[in-house]
């Protein structure tokens, strides 16, 4: 079960890097640690801090809010 829960954190880092257009090293800007610790996160050495669950979504939905006003001034 753990390494099931291990895979599916390498997938988080990866896939919101992916969906946000960002590095690991801007991922690690937002969260205010070093890429290593991301890097480490995405390559399963180290399990992800359950509030950074948390600060993926804000991420996620400050840049969707960010490309709704954009859409919303620009028209």
């Amino acid at each position: 079960m753990e390494q099931k829960e291990a895979k599916n954190e390498e997938n988080l880092v990866k896939k919101t890097c992916r969906e946000l257009g960002i590095t690991q090293k801007e991922l690690a800007e937002y969260f205010g640690v070093t890429p290593k610790a991301v890097s480490n996160w995405a390559t399963q050495k180290h399990k992800l801090p359950t509030n950074f669950y948390f600060l993926i979504d804000l991420i996620k939905t400050q840049r969707k809010y960010n490309s709704l006003m954009n859409a919303i001034n620009n028209h």
